[in-house]
Order: structure tokens, then sequence, then C-alpha cells
């Protein structure tokens, strides 16, 4: 079983991270400081398998890295955690770039969205990594059994390494996920990030989180 960092302490990175560890996953959990409460309660409450530590820790550990920042900070996070640690690896992209400046609902950050995305700023800060973006069209408790959104629902990969992409596809499959659509390379994630603003007004106009979207054809 491959070592997997988690970026992020959020209710994403609790979830993904406590999911891999019942999969049988040894997980490390990464944030600013080796002293973060979340982290250190998160590693405390899933056993043996878990453990806490700096963004640049948790990036050496991980073969496999998913990235659970905010996507206002999720550039800096890659810098903290030293871009040559990231060479060769898979990292599963589910951050999205958006803007609460102005309160509910967010913006996407224009720099990030419609000619470009935050997948592929990761990328072209991390040329020797393999980005896929996937899982950022759903909510935490959905990402990790999309059993929970009532259906069988649909969920999208973007990224430029087919051998990347497959190995999310396991991951992928782990959580419940039996439909899934290869989009291509990771200019695509253009479409994935840019569903979030339908999703939000979606949750805001049903008070419900658990619902994920499907492509009937």
């Amino acid at each position: 079983m491959k070592n997997i960092a988690v970026l992020g302490t959020g209710m994403v990175g609790n979830a993904i991270g406590t999911k891999l560890i019942q999969l049988g996953y040894n997980v490390m959990m990464g944030s600013r400081s080796a002293t973060n409460e979340k982290a250190l309660a998160w590693e405390e409450a899933n056993g043996a398998n878990a453990s806490a530590g700096t963004f640049e820790d948790a990036a050496k550990f991980g073969e496999l890295i998913f990235n659970c920042t905010k996507g206002e900070i999720t550039l800096e996070v890659f810098k903290m955690a030293g871009t040559e640690n990231f060479k060769g690896k898979t990292i599963i992209d589910i951050s999205n770039p958006l803007d609460f400046s102005q309160g509910m609902p967010p913006s996407l950050i224009p720099a990030y969205s419609n000619t470009n995305s935050l997948g592929e700023e990761i990328q072209k800060l991390l040329p020797e990594a393999n980005v896929v973006k996937t899982l950022n069209i759903v909510n935490c408790e959905v990402m990790v059994d999309a059993k929970k959104s009532g259906g069988d629902p649909t969920m999208f990969i973007s990224g430029n390494s087919a051998e990347a992409k497959a190995e999310v596809k396991e991951i992928l499959q782990q959580f419940n996920w039996t439909d899934i659509i290869d989009l291509g390379d990771i200019t695509t994630a253009r479409g994935t990030e840019m569903m979030l603003p339908i999703w939000i007004r979606t949750w805001m106009a049903t008070g419900n989180g658990y619902f994920a979207f499907k492509i009937v054809q």
C-alpha cells in the first residue's frame, strides 16, 4: 500500500485522510506547523497508520499526494512544501479557485478561470509532477463515498499523464465511484472548476449538500 500525503487540515483533508486510513493506507496530514492542533487531533483519532507533520514533511512522505487546501493558498502551500519534493509523484488536486472576499456565494478567481485553471497553475509550478484534477465537484463526504449522493453519480478526471490517471481511478473506485469520465489533459480542469458556481447555488437553493452530477448518455 502506498504512503499517501494529505495537504490540508480542514473538513476535506479530514474526510479524505480518514477514509484512506480505513482503506489501509499509511497517511500523513500536512499543515504549516508540525504542532497543528487539527492535524494532531486527526492523528490521535486514526491510529498507528496516521501521522502529522509540516507540508514539507508530508510532501516527502507521500508517494501520492492529495491537495485539500483552499484554492487561494494552494500555490503557496506547494512552495512551502518544497517543489522538488513532488518530482515524479501523482498529485490529486481537489482544490477550487474560489474567492470569498465578497461573501457568499463566492466567485471564481479570474486569473484561474475560463482560460486557465488552478489545476493548470499547479502543473506549471510542478512540471515534473503529474497533476490529476478530480473530486472537486462534490462535498467531502460524497468525495469519499459516491453512494452518499443517493445514486450512481459521474466523476471527472483531468490530467496529462495516462499512468497517473489510471492510479487515481483506482482510488476513486475505492471511494465507490464507478462512472468515471476522463476529460483529457489538465486544461480540461477549467470545465470542472467552473462547475463550482452551480454546485454552490444548488446547495444554497436546496439546503442539501449530498448531491452530485450525472452524465446521461
